[in-house]
């Protein structure tokens, strides 16, 4: 039986992910196991001076600025900037964004006290392995983002830590032999490092800490990390197609751009820049949304759109008219799911606390910095007002707006092609997903209801806690238990496979938003629970009353097994303000039961919630809800 399963369960991957994706991943892995993959890309190959330092300074490419001396930026000492200094300063690492932990040497993941083998070939190093726990404990000091915080030290502060980055820099590439150890098991960790080695390269260009000696150790680590991004790239492109594979053909489009004396950088430039644009079109929907069903990786995006189009447009450059055409849809898409006064999204979707280039003291879940600095870009009024550093450091000069994110007096906004529907009204926001899914979805949470009011979460999201943990919080955080939706007994709405991977997609049958005189009317439903039977269909139904807090929710299950318990969630952190009343079909008034849940604001960091439950024999729950 356990053979049938595989073999069914091989099918389903196939019938999801399409026949490339599966011949991909058989040949790659026959390729690592057999050693074939190991030889194309060699262990710690001789020292070569490809470029040399003054070559580098005299080259006619333009980075965001050519130097800290050039920069206009005002300043701003902040207390809150010194603060993650002085972390700094003790060995402390703000990881995610969030959980503050002491990280020593480039091996030893800090969560877990494992150390990993630097000596192993890449593709020799486990990284879904129990007992080393979370691999993205090890990689988050190794992507350098944190040099973004001794870089606007430096700045704000007028002080030169030039000697510590570049020690930090060299202690990683003594520490990590070309194409060893678990740094080079993942290509978009290699990309980010180069981009952010770049941007610290062009801030302290006229450092006396910029010695020869340092950048050709430098330029000769930056050339076989692109090396490595360049001749796996099909990998990202194809057995992985998210925000990786963006990020990847970005860093070779922009290797080629700013680093034109490498061997191989005018064949990065030219296929990283077309398959940048290919990535791009595909996965950001015509609606603006993203083929990740995540907002905190559309904002990923969003920033790498901006590295993009701003660094070509300085280089007398330019991209296919998609590029343009997504990044306008995608920041429409952000800005309307956004809290006006606080900036923060739904916590929907995977959300691994990645913000790469962190150039402003906002918090991590305020999206304004990053969705400002490309509207600004892209002459786009974001509809929010504030003051934010990242422009700035992008070199984005004011040149008034020509369009608006947000239309006047339009409440209700609908993006089919990603399955989101919002209604904006005073102080709420009501936020439902009711989708399709062409691509590979990363969590069982179709027809979740996120409420906001007065920019409180009041429903809310769990969010993600660690991609590798025990298997009971790993089903929690990625299932349909921690969302706002319905399950039938303890069965998610897909059937988890391995890792990421789940089968038997759920996929909306219709959807839609609309108005009366009194209300707002969701109404959606979706195929699901396939595993208990075929022909099962959840339907939603969320009205909520205009100018009132209150909303009434009705669930159906068409086709429901006679034997699961159909099982209402509610997901808050302010239970004494949230009042639910539920009765069932046949008329039952149903009891709540309440018990602690768990949320993860932050990756890395678990929080409690509470959760309220009802659950009912029968196929229908109808539940009113008012916040006080």
């Amino acid at each position: 039986m356990s053979s049938l399963n595989t073999i069914i369960n091989g099918l389903k991957v196939m019938k999801n992910m399409g026949w490339r994706y599966v011949a991909f991943r058989t040949v790659h892995e026959l390729n690592r196991r057999t050693g074939r993959l190991k030889k194309r890309f060699p262990e710690d190959p001789p020292f070569q001076r490809y470029l040399s330092l003054d070559e580098w300074k005299q080259q006619p490419a333009l980075f965001f600025f050519q130097s800290r001396e050039a920069l206009k930026i005002k300043r701003n000492p902040s207390p809150e900037l010194k603060q993650r200094i002085e972390l700094l300063q003790k060995g402390l690492l703000p990881l995610f964004n969030g959980v503050i932990k002491p990280v020593e040497g480039w091996f030893k993941n800090p969560d877990s006290g494992y150390t990993y083998d630097a000596t192993l070939h890449w593709t020799m190093v486990n990284d879904f392995s129990a007992e080393a726990g979370d691999i993205k404990f090890v990689w988050e000091k190794a992507r350098f983002a944190y040099l973004y915080d001794i870089i606007r030290y430096d700045y704000h502060f007028e002080q030169d830590n030039a000697s510590w980055v570049f020690e930090d820099i060299l202690s990683w590439i003594r520490s990590n032999k070309v194409n060893t150890g678990p740094h080079y098991k993942c290509s978009q960790e290699i990309s980010l490092r180069v981009l952010n080695w770049t941007f610290a390269l062009y801030f302290y260009r006229n450092s006396p800490a910029l010695t020869t000696e340092v950048f050709d150790q430098i330029q000769y680590a930056i050339y076989w990390q692109l090396h490595h991004v360049y001749h796996n790239i099909n990998f990202s492109r194809i057995a992985v197609r998210n925000n990786h594979a963006i990020t990847e053909t970005l860093a070779l489009y922009l290797g080629g751009l700013l680093y034109p004396s490498l061997p191989g950088a005018a064949t990065w430039k030219e296929h990283g820049k077309r398959w940048f644009e290919e990535e791009v079109a595909y996965q950001i929907y015509d609606d603006g949304s993203f083929l990740q069903f995540s907002m905190n990786y559309h904002r990923v995006v969003i920033q790498l759109l901006t590295w993009a189009i701003q660094l070509a447009s300085l280089n007398g450059e330019t991209f296919a008219p998609v590029v343009k055409n997504k990044a306008e849809k995608s920041l429409r898409f952000l800005r309307v799911c956004m809290n006006d006064a606080t900036g923060w999204l739904p916590n929907y979707g995977a959300n691994d606390g990645a913000l790469f280039f962190k150039l402003n003291d906002n918090p991590y879940r305020d999206y304004r910095p990053q969705l400002h600095a490309l509207a600004k870009l892209l002459q786009l009024d974001p509809s929010f007002h504030g003051t934010y550093e990242d422009a700035d450091w992008y070199g984005i000069p004011d040149q008034g707006n020509i369009g608006e994110l947000l239309e006047k007096d339009k409440h209700m906004y609908s993006f089919p092609d990603g399955g989101y529907f919002v209604c904006r009204e005073n102080d709420t926001l009501t936020f439902l997903r009711c989708g399709s899914h062409k691509d590979r979805p990363s969590q069982a949470d179709n027809l979740h209801l996120d409420i906001w009011v007065k920019n409180e979460n009041i429903l809310m999201d769990a969010g993600s806690y660690k991609y590798n943990t025990d298997e009971n919080t790993l089903r929690y955080f990625m299932g349909t238990a921690s969302h706002n939706t319905v399950m039938l007994d303890d069965y998610d709405q897909m059937q988890k496979g391995p890792r990421f991977i789940w089968y038997n997609w759920s996929q909306c049958s219709r959807a839609r938003l609309y108005e009366t005189t009194d209300e707002y009317i969701w109404e959606g439903a979706i195929t699901a629970f396939q595993q208990l039977g075929a022909d099962i269909v959840h339907i939603r139904q969320v009205r909520k009353k205009k100018n009132e807090l209150n909303w009434i929710v009705k669930d159906h299950i068409q086709h429901k097994p006679s034997h699961t318990l159909m099982r209402q969630l509610w997901h808050t952190t302010q239970p004494g303000r949230l009042i639910l009343k539920a009765e069932d079909s046949s008329g039952a008034i149903l009891q709540p039961l309440c018990k602690p849940g768990m949320h993860a604001s932050l990756y890395g960091i678990k929080e409690e919630n509470s959760t309220t439950i009802f659950n009912s024999e029968v196929d229908t729950i109808i539940t009113e809800i008012t916040i006080n």
